[in-house]
């Protein structure tokens, strides 16, 4: 599986631009490729998107995490671009247009063999679960319902490797242990906090880059 950091708060590749907001690209064998959030602005997301030679158009599925600007700011953009994208939302998301379906997750669901929601969390936010040989990798947009919670709900469909995407304020670093890798990126405010207790898991994130798992 590869994941690619379209839209962040830093810079990891020269000639991309930061912006506060989260966007990545899952790409893993047998899946359509996934958009995860759209960050702030469409106009930044489909430049990045252009350098990192990824057409709108090979994009089959968008997932956003919750309806908070500096994830769905680029969503028309994006759906402007590519009209024959199935989008997943939260329950509580409010009407879109543009899409070719629009699928509503209140519950934990399997969208793919392999590939899960957690469901709509504390009524604003899922997150994507995807099932790798190490485990599991869990993208979060801004983690507003809880590290916990979100790592919890994973839990139901295996062992959680990976934590991907912002933890916002996020201090139960124990709960950290079990993991293999962390990239903690957007709105995670305590990044260097994270990195000095997990030297040995912890990821740089920044537009351009990309995770294998």
């Amino acid at each position: 599986m590869k994941i690619t950091l379209i839209y962040d708060n830093t810079v990891h590749k020269k000639g991309l631009r930061a912006d506060w907001g989260f966007a990545c690209l899952i790409e893993t064998e047998g899946c359509p490729k996934i958009l995860f959030d759209t960050g702030a602005n469409g106009k930044i997301l489909l430049s990045n998107m252009k350098s990192l030679d990824i057409d709108p158009s090979s994009i089959e599925e968008v997932m956003i995490s919750h309806n908070h600007w500096d994830h769905t700011g680029g969503l028309a953009d994006i759906l402007k671009a590519n009209n024959t994208i199935k989008l997943y939302v939260p329950a509580s998301f409010p009407d879109v247009s543009g899409a070719k379906e629009v699928v509503r997750i209140d519950e934990p669901l399997e969208i793919h063999d392999g590939v899960f929601s957690t469901g709509e969390l504390s009524n604003i936010e899922q997150s994507l679960i995807i099932k790798t040989k190490k485990g599991l990798a869990v993208i979060a947009g801004c983690s507003h319902s809880g590290v916990t919670n979100i790592l919890d709900a994973a839990s139901q469909f295996g062992s959680p490797y990976a934590l991907i995407g912002g933890l916002h304020g996020f201090r139960e670093f124990d709960i950290l242990k079990g993991l293999d890798l962390v990239c903690a990126c957007h709105c995670t405010q305590y990044q260097s906090e994270i990195q000095y207790l997990y030297p040995g898991k912890y990821v740089d994130g920044g537009v351009g880059k990309v995770i294998t798992i």
